[in-house]
């Protein structure tokens, strides 16, 4: 019987999320070979390398030439050209969220991977979660949503918050607009529809306020903030319609690495059958339309 060959996979970036979750979940992965990582700081790449027992490559060309699929861990904008260069190579994306900050940005990575014949997977957690997806699939099968609200708010940046702020530059720049609202647009979406007009008002430090209308008919809002009092902080997303309520679970199920494992499976699955992902990079290009329209209420 003939062994399947393993896909390929190149990891950018080397900061937190790719040690506590990309990386361990790609190692672990029986469907993946870790070709090597590549990072800004070729000192953490090779730290990186040496615990997921792979190589450091010394340039982005170098690793995207050696594989069969990209998965980047990297800030928003170096993210983007990174995908659209291995995308025209013919190299699969296992992509995080947002894809970019910026419209042009996030076409050319949607064009590039329709060019390259690439199959893509944004991987927004909740879409991969064990006890949310079910549940989203339950919540889009029913036409009688009224209304929703969705509240992500963290404390990362609070001023009563324990421990060290997340270093992470972008963060700081884009806040949470860019950082959570893609989170709560995956959930909106596949439920209520896409987005047909947004509106968009600041609050206390980067707190924002959405007021979004729905394909279906339906209406939503969601809060979003990466400054909330730690007391105040947490996810919630509640939808209401004729038949009543229903909230997101509150437990999530398994962990993040489990739910990147998903994602890599989807991967795979989109590159193996030509048929896109609900969560491919177009979801991505759209999550940033809509998020960009919104910046442009807050000035």
């Amino acid at each position: 019987m003939t062994k399947l060959r393993k896909t390929r996979v190149g990891l950018f970036g080397t900061g937190s999320w790719a040690q506590r979750v990309h990386g361990p979940a790609l190692a672990a992965h029986p469907g993946v070979e870790l070709t090597g990582v590549w990072g800004r700081r070729p000192e953490a790449a090779g730290a990186l390398a040496e615990t997921l027992s792979t190589r450091a490559y010394p340039t982005p060309d170098a690793l995207i030439e050696d594989v069969d699929a990209v998965a980047v861990a990297l800030p928003p904008d170096v993210q983007a050209p990174i995908a659209a260069r291995a995308a025209r190579a013919g190299r699969h994306l296992l992509l995080d969220k947002p894809v970019a900050t910026t419209v042009g940005h996030a076409r050319e990575v949607v064009d590039a991977a329709a060019s390259g014949g690439a199959a893509s997977v944004v991987f927004l957690t909740l879409r991969f979660s064990s006890a949310v997806r079910p549940w989203l699939a339950e919540q889009a099968l029913r036409d009688d949503w009224f209304t929703a609200h969705a509240a992500w708010l963290g404390s990362i940046y609070a001023h009563d918050a324990e421990g060290p702020a997340v270093d992470s530059p972008w963060r700081h720049e884009k806040g949470a607009l860019w950082d959570v609202g893609p989170h709560a647009l995956s959930v909106l979406l596949p439920v209520l529809g896409d987005v047909t007009a947004v509106t968009a008002a600041g609050g206390p430090e980067d707190t924002t306020h959405l007021i979004l209308r729905h394909t279906s008919g339906a209406s939503s809002t969601a809060t979003l903030s990466l400054t909330a009092p730690s007391k105040a902080g947490g996810v919630d997303v509640e939808l209401r319609g004729t038949g009543g309520v229903e909230r997101l679970p509150e437990t999530w199920g398994d962990g993040p690495v489990d739910a990147y494992a998903r994602a890599v499976d989807a991967l795979l699955a989109a590159a193996a059958s030509g048929e896109p992902d609900p969560c491919d990079v177009r979801l991505g290009l759209r999550i940033t339309e809509i998020l960009a329209r919104a910046e442009r209420d807050l000035g």
